[in-house]
């Protein structure tokens, strides 16, 4: 069980409270469907991905980008009890999704790109630290079905 102080709970609901989820979570999907291609292998019913300038303008791609997003409120109304509450989307994605665990280190890590050039200074080593602890955890129980 992950241990969360005040400040950490405080940045975590700051950084929340302050993305447009409709901009953030499309941005993100997209960084990491360009950067990483082998990732696009789970989104072949999205339609056509095979280029960058696809990917940019795919509603499907954008709008699983906000889903995404959206399911990391899961993590933050749960926060003392991440992993169980990632437990089925745990099992949907390795049983059923089949989903390589590392894409979501790599999700989060864009994720976390797309929020710093959001935040600009406001997102500073300290914030940054935090916001990684959070991410790490959901990471972890996203791959939790697959130890």
């Amino acid at each position: 069980m992950v241990k969360w102080t005040d400040e950490e709970r405080k940045v975590i609901s700051s950084i929340f409270s302050n993305l447009d989820y409709n901009d953030v979570g499309p941005k993100a999907l997209r960084r990491c469907l360009i950067v990483y291609p082998w990732t696009q292998r789970h989104f072949s019913s999205f339609g056509d991905i095979s280029t960058a300038a696809a990917i940019m303008k795919n509603a499907k791609v954008a709008a699983h980008g906000i889903k995404v997003l959206h399911g990391l409120d899961r993590a933050l109304k749960n926060m003392d009890n991440i992993k169980d509450a990632y437990t089925e989307l745990s099992i949907l994605h390795s049983e059923k999704l089949h989903v390589d665990p590392d894409n979501f280190r790599l999700l989060a890590d864009c994720l976390t790109i797309v929020i710093a050039a959001k935040l600009g200074e406001s997102f500073t080593p300290a914030t940054h630290t935090i916001w990684q602890k959070f991410l790490n955890v959901v990471v972890s129980a996203l791959g939790k079905q697959y130890h």
